[in-house]
């Protein structure tokens, strides 16, 4: 047994599983991955993993939370996300094997350490952050920021639109009265025929029915809400077109708009099993429940800064949130920004799609540091651009004017092969397609934890690519970063 804190742990030895005569490590080829992880794991600060075990004395001595978050961050890092396979890897795949020895956890322990932690995991991605910032691969010379559409654990066809559940509510009130009814009536021949009874049991139609009503019911109220909000948003979105037009003198062209509903449309549709994602399209055209996630990505080496997941289907609200997570998670790592020759701070230069365009936008992340270069129209591949008016008036004019700029162009060029390569490596390479957790929450979580899989890959890479190009020889955990650079 092994002990931390006082608390006994199941024994994990990973040293002594790479010396046994019929150990991985004498299997698998020297530099591989594993061993990588092994080494970086066992240098992280992992107190938090540890801190709800060491107060509980019940029950079998725990596994190892180092053996559990090492075994998380491999599979994730070579795309295998199900708890069952991890498990079923852990007693047939070598490099799983040099990570778990003997001591094998079932799947339920997988996915239970996985869901208890997930908030846990978010200062491992500062951490890892902070070591690629000390291995050189994050300058901040140009932080790229997109979204992609990522599909939840819920299906389309077992949604309801608002339209149907008027009328399923209505027939299930019809349902539950005749059944109470009907109960009554027996429970009246009973009391002639038997004597007394509790009379208190619900027949399990009518329980079915009235469990299935206050679920549609619930639906209904997170329709009507969002329906609000996004009436209000739409009332808002008028008010500032109409300031504008009175400050241009321009006409109102076409149609007066119809008024705003705060009523849900009745083909506005809701799920049961994950009700905070929303439908949304994606890029094959198609409708699914998606979550937005978000990612922030150094120019250097595609080291990811900041992740989020949200519900919102388009990008216009997310450029804040983001800029402040990066910043956030900048200061936590211990890093930087430039600085010029009289050793001030300079402003990070940061590239966005026309998706995250608002003067709103351009002015938050200006006060967060950012000098930000944001498309302000969507950029046909073929095709000449309008041209720009000698003097801006406007802040559209002035951000799409800067972004015309050589600077501008040349670093908004550099935007497609910074951060749209990283959704290519997550979703083609690894296989990362859906969430496989529900809730926001724990969806956030776990693509953080696929974003932080994919910071320690780069590490990887970029290591063995450094020991490649030096000539060097080293131990199967060989670690490009000198240790005392990343003392915690």
């Amino acid at each position: 047994m092994s002990e931390r804190g006082g608390k006994t742990y199941r024994p994990w030895d990973p040293e002594r599983y790479r010396h046994e005569a019929q150990s991985p490590a004498g299997k698998l080829p020297e530099g591989d991955l594993v061993f990588f992880l092994l080494d970086a794991v066992l240098r992280l600060d992992l107190q938090r993993f540890y801190a709800p075990y060491e107060e509980e004395t019940r029950g079998a001595p725990p596994f190892d939370p180092a053996m559990l978050v090492c075994l998380l961050l491999y599979a994730y890092c070579v795309g295998v996300f199900s708890s069952r396979k991890i498990a079923l890897a852990c007693e047939r795949n070598l490099a799983f094997m040099a990570i778990v020895g003997q001591e094998r956890p079932d799947f339920r322990t997988i996915s239970d350490f996985r869901k208890q932690h997930l908030e846990a995991f978010k200062e491992v991605f500062v951490q890892v952050v902070r070591l690629a910032g000390a291995a050189g691969l994050v300058q901040l010379g140009n932080v790229s920021t997109d979204g992609t559409k990522m599909q939840g654990n819920a299906s389309r066809h077992k949604a309801m639109s608002y339209g149907y559940m008027q009328k399923e509510v209505e027939r299930l009130r019809e349902d539950i009265e005749v059944l109470v009814t009907q109960a009554y009536q027996q429970d009246e021949a009973e009391e002639a025929a038997l004597g007394s009874r509790r009379g208190d049991e619900l027949p399990a139609e009518l329980a079915r029915r009235e469990e299935r009503l206050a679920r549609i019911e619930a639906a209904m109220q997170r329709l009507e809400a969002q329906a609000k909000t996004e009436a209000e948003a739409e009332r808002q979105r008028r008010a500032e077109a109409e300031a504008e037009r009175k400050r241009t003198g321009q006409q109102r062209r076409g149609k007066a708009p119809k008024p705003v509903e705060d009523t849900p449309d009745d083909k506005a549709q809701m799920r049961f099993t994950d009700p905070e994602l929303h439908i949304m399209r994606t890029n094959n055209k198609g409708w699914e429940y998606c979550g937005n996630a978000q990612v922030s990505v150094d120019g250097t080496c595609q080291i990811i800064l900041a992740c989020d997941v949200t519900d919102a289907p388009n990008d216009k609200q997310q450029a804040e949130p983001l800029a402040q997570a990066i910043q956030a998670n900048l200061a936590q790592a211990g890093i930087e920004p430039p600085q010029d020759e009289a050793g001030k701070a300079q402003a990070i230069p940061a590239t966005l799609d026309n998706g995250y365009y608002s003067e709103a936008a351009v002015e938050a992340l200006a006060t967060l540091g950012f000098d930000p270069y944001i498309a302000t129209e969507r950029q046909r591949h073929h095709g000449t651009q309008a041209a720009a008016p000698e003097t801006p008036a406007t802040a559209q004019e002035r951000m799409a004017a800067k972004v015309r700029t050589p600077e501008g162009k040349a670093l908004y060029a550099r935007r497609k092969v910074i951060v749209e390569p990283v959704f290519g490596q997550i979703k083609e390479a690894r296989g990362f397609r859906r969430f496989l957790l529900r809730g926001l929450e724990k969806i956030r979580g776990e693509w953080r934890l696929v974003c932080l899989t994919h910071n320690l890959l780069k590490l990887w890479r970029y290591g063995s690519a450094h020991r490649a190009a030096s000539g060097r020889r080293g131990s199967p955990g060989g670690w490009a970063i000198p240790r005392e650079r990343v003392a915690w």
